[in-house]
Protein backbone atom coordinates (compact mmCIF):
# COMPACT_ATOMS: atom_id res chain seq x y z
CA UNK A 1 0.00 0.00 0.00
CA UNK A 2 1.11 3.56 -0.63
CA UNK A 3 -0.06 6.66 1.19
CA UNK A 4 -1.61 9.50 -0.82
CA UNK A 5 -3.65 12.51 0.24
CA UNK A 6 -7.23 13.24 -0.82
CA UNK A 7 -8.12 16.79 -1.85
CA UNK A 8 -9.71 17.41 1.56
CA UNK A 9 -6.36 16.63 3.24
CA UNK A 10 -7.18 13.20 4.64
CA UNK A 11 -4.70 10.39 4.01
CA UNK A 12 -5.69 7.39 1.92
CA UNK A 13 -3.84 4.10 1.50
CA UNK A 14 -3.92 2.75 -2.02
CA UNK A 15 -3.02 -0.69 -3.35
CA UNK A 16 -0.15 0.23 -5.69
CA UNK A 17 -0.61 -2.98 -7.70
CA UNK A 18 -3.99 -1.72 -8.90
CA UNK A 19 -2.68 1.54 -10.40
CA UNK A 20 -3.00 1.60 -14.17
CA UNK A 21 -2.20 5.23 -14.93
CA UNK A 22 -1.10 8.46 -13.23
CA UNK A 23 -1.90 11.76 -14.95
CA UNK A 24 -0.96 15.28 -13.97
CA UNK A 25 -2.74 18.42 -15.10
CA UNK A 26 -3.80 21.00 -12.63
CA UNK A 27 -4.64 18.00 -10.40
CA UNK A 28 -3.10 14.54 -10.18
CA UNK A 29 -5.42 11.73 -11.27
CA UNK A 30 -4.78 8.08 -10.46
CA UNK A 31 -6.69 5.57 -12.57
CA UNK A 32 -7.04 2.05 -11.18
CA UNK A 33 -7.39 -1.13 -13.24
CA UNK A 34 -11.03 -1.21 -12.13
CA UNK A 35 -11.63 2.09 -13.96
CA UNK A 36 -12.04 4.11 -10.76
CA UNK A 37 -10.30 7.51 -10.84
CA UNK A 38 -8.93 9.28 -7.78
CA UNK A 39 -7.70 12.85 -7.39
CA UNK A 40 -4.81 13.37 -4.98
CA UNK A 41 -2.71 16.30 -3.73
CA UNK A 42 0.68 14.70 -4.53
CA UNK A 43 2.38 15.44 -7.84
CA UNK A 44 2.52 12.61 -10.39
CA UNK A 45 6.27 12.09 -10.01
CA UNK A 46 5.86 11.62 -6.25
CA UNK A 47 3.08 9.04 -6.75
CA UNK A 48 5.19 7.20 -9.32
CA UNK A 49 8.19 7.21 -6.94
CA UNK A 50 6.02 5.74 -4.18
CA UNK A 51 4.78 3.01 -6.54
CA UNK A 52 8.34 2.17 -7.63
CA UNK A 53 9.54 2.07 -4.02
CA UNK A 54 6.64 -0.20 -3.07
CA UNK A 55 7.38 -2.55 -5.98
CA UNK A 56 11.04 -2.73 -4.95
CA UNK A 57 10.06 -3.41 -1.33
CA UNK A 58 7.84 -6.37 -2.22
CA UNK A 59 10.17 -7.73 -4.90
CA UNK A 60 8.05 -7.29 -8.02
CA UNK A 61 10.55 -4.86 -9.57
CA UNK A 62 13.44 -7.35 -9.34
CA UNK A 63 11.25 -10.15 -10.70
CA UNK A 64 10.29 -8.02 -13.71
CA UNK A 65 13.93 -7.22 -14.48
CA UNK A 66 14.86 -10.92 -14.21
CA UNK A 67 12.09 -11.96 -16.61
CA UNK A 68 13.10 -9.25 -19.11
CA UNK A 69 16.72 -10.41 -18.98
CA UNK A 70 15.71 -14.02 -19.57
CA UNK A 71 13.53 -13.01 -22.55
CA UNK A 72 16.43 -11.11 -24.11
CA UNK A 73 18.62 -14.22 -23.98
CA UNK A 74 16.05 -16.25 -25.94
Amino acid sequence: MISVTRLNGTPMFLNALLVEMVEEGPDTYITLVTGKRLIVLEKADEVIRKIRDYNRDIGTYAATIKVQSMEELS
